[in-house]
């Protein structure tokens, strides 16, 4: 059966035709990426998508937000546009559908990827294991968060807010980050701190503590700087980053009580060569009297180029059991 599948972040929706056949994804066409800014509603960007395609679109969706799913309303946290479930199959002519929070998805498309899809960052270098819970955390827009559980039936995922949980500094470089952030915020959450636009807090706080000129740049040019390598202040600010994400991602599985950890995201995917030389593996197993449990976890980056978009179908075809 053919689904279209939607990945809606906080700057980009994605689209793709999959096929999906015993609960699971058969194959996935090329995908289709579009601003979310380009236009003013899903179902607008839906048929721009059709218009690409040049075909009528399957009668199916599977939908990943970025957001909370429930209710009558879906409001998406980084993004204006707004989903009514209800009202699916008359705006976008949908027969059957499912939405799922976009980190649901990705743990989705973490519990049905095959091993060639993960690199090993740090712990045990062996597969995922094939029973137990697994942590999915990723920066990108914001920080999301799932819970993936494996059993002997299957397994079942668990959407979750975490990337909204407090931020725990962890030295006085970090006390400065969440010092200079409770300027704007009352609470400093992780997401301030390991989400995209999070570079600029960093970089400028960098600045502040070399009593530098706190020159002003948006995140894309603060992430291009950083990873072209042509300012060592970004440098610097993406380095912390990686600690910071490192020890963010200890403290969800601290939480979850896995038996692996995946690090997912677009960004996510960018820093792969980063997360490889920086400390974070050191971030994350520095656990005080947890470390050696820590130093237990198999950790893995997801390197699927669209497991958004896999996921939302391999949720939609376990839904409806396809």
């Amino acid at each position: 059966m053919e689904v279209v599948a939607v990945d809606i972040g906080g700057t980009h929706a994605r689209f793709a035709v999959a096929e999906v056949a015993e609960g699971r994804v058969v194959s996935m066409a090329e995908p289709m990426t579009q601003k979310v800014a380009e236009h003013p509603s899903l179902q607008l960007a839906w048929q721009a998508f059709g218009e690409t395609l040049g075909r009528p679109l399957p009668k199916a969706a599977a939908i990943a937000v970025a957001s909370p799913v429930g209710g009558e309303v879906i409001k998406l946290t980084n993004n204006p546009w707004i989903i009514r479930p209800a009202l699916i199959p008359e705006r976008l002519g949908a027969e059957t559908w499912t939405v799922v929070n976009d980190f649901a998805a990705i743990g989705h498309a973490v519990a049905q990827l095959g091993e060639a899809d993960f690199l090993h960052l740090c712990g045990p270098d062996t597969p995922l294991p094939p029973r137990g819970s697994l942590t999915v955390c990723g920066p990108g827009t914001g920080l999301g968060v799932a819970q993936v559980f494996r059993h002997k039936r299957g397994y079942d995922i668990i959407a979750t807010e975490g990337g909204h949980v407090d931020f725990a500094p962890l030295d006085p470089i970090e006390d400065a980050f969440v010092k200079r952030l409770r300027r704007e915020y009352n609470r400093v959450s992780t997401e301030r701190i390991v989400a995209g636009p999070a570079i600029v807090a960093i970089y400028e706080t960098l600045a502040e503590l070399e009593k530098r000129p706190v020159p002003r740049h948006s995140d894309k040019e603060l992430w291009a700087l950083a990873f072209e390598g042509k300012d060592s202040l970004a440098v610097a600010a993406l380095d912390r980053f990686c600690l910071s994400l490192g020890a963010v991602a200890g403290d969800l599985a601290l939480t979850h009580g896995p038996t692996g950890v995946v690090i997912a995201g677009g960004l996510g995917l960018r820093l792969k060569d980063h997360l490889l030389q920086s400390g974070f593996g050191e971030r994350f197993v520095a656990k005080g009297r947890f470390r050696n449990l820590m130093a237990s976890i198999p950790v893995k980056l997801i390197t699927h180029p669209q497991p958004g978009l896999y996921g939302a179908a391999a949720a939609f075809a376990q839904e409806h059991a396809l």
